[in-house]
């Protein structure tokens, strides 16, 4: 079996007059909520073997946060993450199918409607993902990423 971790990016600062949206840091909420997925993480034997993260301040800073407990691994980020659907999001998992647990740190409603149709087939029989939520999806080793192949085995946040 193998898994993939999906990780909605923590609480994030408004934006300031003339600010991007990408360029949105972490509220001190958000921090604590990213160092509090780290513990669960390593309380729940979940630490991921590869980090792919969205191009977004506040995706990276969420990234950090949990890395800064579960222990530093390697961590890419991916620009195709930021604004993604699931298709997109499947893409970019389905380049590192070769490691046994990833971590994917993005944005709703991709992730949410990911999750979604990993379990269930349809994007639209999604549960609600809020701000650093964790789904574990649980699939074959050797099965490819398409709708309906993986079971959520685990959903928390903060």
């Amino acid at each position: 079996m193998r898994q993939l971790i999906l990780l909605r990016h923590a609480h994030a600062d408004e934006p300031r007059s003339g600010q991007a949206d990408i360029d949105r840091p972490l509220s001190v909420e958000g921090q604590a909520a990213a160092e509090a997925v780290g513990r669960w993480l390593v309380d729940n034997d979940l630490k991921p073997d590869c980090v792919i993260c969205s191009p977004a301040q506040r995706a990276r800073e969420t990234a950090e946060g949990v890395m800064r407990v579960t222990g530093y691994i390697d961590m890419c980020t991916e620009d195709a993450i930021y604004e993604a659907t699931p298709g997109v999001l499947i893409d970019v998992a389905d380049r590192y199918r070769d490691i046994g647990r990833v971590m994917l740190v993005g944005h709703n409603p991709g992730l949410e409607q990911l999750a979604a149709l990993m379990e269930s087939g349809q994007t639209g029989d999604y549960r609600g993902m809020p701000p650093a939520g964790v789904v574990v999806l649980t699939l074959p080793k050797t099965a490819a990423l398409e709708p309906g192949v993986a079971s959520i085995t685990q959903f928390w946040w903060p």
